[in-house]
């Protein structure tokens, strides 16, 4: 390995729950929303035999970690409670902790509350889409929590971000963000985190594929990149094409974030991401 490479060497390792995850081989985390108004109608996973069955279905097809979330993130998504939120993602939680009592979950929020509560009752990363903005406890409870934790770059809210796509440098400027708020959570402590640019996330799809092409940027801050583009806008607007068709075009553009650097790949469609990290390895072993 020449020496500017080892400047910019990613971190490749994670601490789930006491064992070392390498990532070495990107990882694959499929996505659980147990919420009724997903904008992806058959991601939407509500009753107890459909949150198992999908559980089950991922984890058989090389799921390493499972990504709950209770709370919907598109956008101009209804705004719920927290206890809402947590009454919903502890329901689901004991079910597949009981019946897959060594799964990796991951937590999908941004509430420190909720994300203490699913801690406590099995999961063991914590996936927060504001990046610590929305919940002033966050980092402090992440770093007492002692787990791994996602930081998504977003502007405002879910009910809001399309109205704050306005950069003046949009690279640097996410950079930026995340070197103040990783600084943070070093100086508390925080070992384990993984960096998410947020697509589509106070994004226009232009932007996103900017960050797409340009994901290799952030190797700069020496931590795993977490790409979250299944069926998103930014593909099914650009085919003009339904979210139901847009496997396809995931495919292509996780296969492009691959090459550009990202460790792990967050998806509704797991068997297809798993082949796609295949044919990833085997072009670049």
């Amino acid at each position: 390995m020449k020496a500017k490479d080892k400047i910019f060497q990613v971190k490749k390792t994670l601490n789930l729950r006491g064992n070392l995850v390498s990532l070495d081989t990107p990882a694959v985390m499929g996505i659980l929303n147990i919420t009724p108004d997903s904008f992806y109608s058959l991601g939407r996973q509500n009753t107890e035999k459909e949150i198992l069955s999908a559980a089950e279905n991922m984890l058989a097809e090389g799921a390493l970690i499972l990504d709950i979330g209770g709370y919907s993130s598109r956008p101009n998504a209804e705004d719920i409670s927290t206890e809402f939120e947590t009454d919903r993602i502890s329901k689901a939680l004991a079910l597949i902790v009981k019946e897959f009592p060594e799964v990796y979950i991951s937590i999908d929020t941004f509430r420190s509350s909720v994300a203490k509560v699913a801690i406590d009752q099995g999961a063991c990363i914590i996936n927060d889409i504001s990046g610590g903005t929305l919940d002033t406890n966050m980092f402090e409870t992440v770093a007492k929590l002692n787990v791994p934790y996602i930081m998504m770059h977003m502007r405002g809210t879910p009910q809001d971000m399309v109205q704050h796509t306005d950069y003046e440098n949009l690279l640097k400027q996410m950079t930026l963000f995340f070197s103040e708020r990783v600084e943070k959570l070093r100086i508390l402590g925080v070992k384990d985190i993984i960096l998410d640019p947020g697509f589509g996330f106070a994004k226009t799809a232009k932007q996103s594929y900017e960050i797409l092409r340009n994901l290799d940027y952030f190797k700069g801050m020496r931590l795993p990149l977490l790409a979250g583009l299944s069926r998103k806008s930014m593909i099914y607007r650009t085919l003009d094409i339904s979210a139901e068709e847009a496997l396809n075009g995931t495919t292509a553009l996780n296969m492009a974030a691959l090459i550009n650097g990202a460790s792990l790949l967050r998806v509704h469609d797991v068997k297809a991401a798993v082949e796609t990290v295949q044919l990833y390895k085997a072009i670049y072993p």
